[in-house]
């Protein structure tokens, strides 16, 4: 299974990091950072869709997609274009993403930034907000219910919203039981890699009013945006079709169809 693998790899490397970096050390800068932005606030429905921009270099699905050699300036760029907040892989193996990447990008952008990893213990969760994350994932189908209900407080605790995925109704039902803020729905599943580019269209509605709605995946044109904008997204995360053409051009043709 995919989403399996990821979690453990993703488990193992922050192991390896706490060999030379205890959890102390990492929770005692956490709790030194500045107060995390209202991504809450930056993300709630509004009349126009907003879009949360991924520094995003590879994925299991499509292999390499962009270098990235700076993410600081791409996630600047993303702000120039009108994101609403910045997403930044972490994941080392098949994303090519880092803490560091995390961290030159909180430090350069004035909107809020997601740590998106596969995020499964307490060090990992204070590792993001060490780095400056105001947002953390967490990912229902990788997660056992104890350990999210954990992971969630957590995060919370912390001052950082969680954005917590899903890719059914019943893992919506239990993101719902969380109270979780932001509720994604990601249109691919992360256990075979599949897409289904009409997932959010058809459990949208089971996600609690008040609760900001987030589209995940299968975005490569306007028309894409526009039709998760119709099938109820209040945001939208897009990753690949923003680091392999104009950042900034992009982003605006995505937010003028919503």
């Amino acid at each position: 299974m995919v989403l399996a693998d990821l979690t453990a790899g993703a488990v193992e490397d922050a192991e390896r990091r706490a060999l030379s970096r205890p959890l102390a050390d990492v929770e005692k800068a956490a709790l030194a950072r500045p107060a995390a932005k209202d991504a809450r606030a930056a993300l709630a429905p509004a009349s126009r869709v907003k879009i949360i921009a991924e520094v995003k270099r590879a994925s299991p699905s499509r292999g390499a997609l962009a270098e990235i050699p700076d993410p600081a300036h791409q996630a600047t760029l993303y702000e120039q274009g009108g994101a609403s907040a910045i997403s930044v892989l972490t994941e080392e193996r098949r994303f090519g993403g880092s803490l560091a990447d995390l961290e030159a990008v909180t430090d350069r952008v004035s909107v809020p930034v997601l740590r998106k990893d596969f995020i499964a213990t307490p060090y990992q969760v204070f590792e993001a907000r060490a780095a400056g994350a105001d947002l953390a994932l967490l990912i229902v189908a990788g997660l056992e219910q104890h350990v999210l209900t954990e992971l969630f407080s957590l995060i919370t605790e912390l001052g950082m919203t969680p954005l917590v995925e899903t890719h059914s109704a019943d893992e919506i039902r239990i993101a719902a039981d969380l109270g979780a803020p932001l509720i994604g729905v990601n249109a691919r599943d992360l256990k075979t890699l599949e897409l289904d580019r009409d997932l959010f269209g058809r459990i949208a509605d089971l996600i609690p009013a008040g609760t900001t709605r987030i589209a995940e995946s299968a975005v490569l044109a306007p028309s894409d945006v526009a039709r998760y904008r119709e099938a109820g997204a209040d945001v939208v995360l897009i990753g690949e079709a923003l680091v392999t053409g104009d950042p900034v051009a992009t982003l605006r043709g995505f937010l003028e169809v919503g």
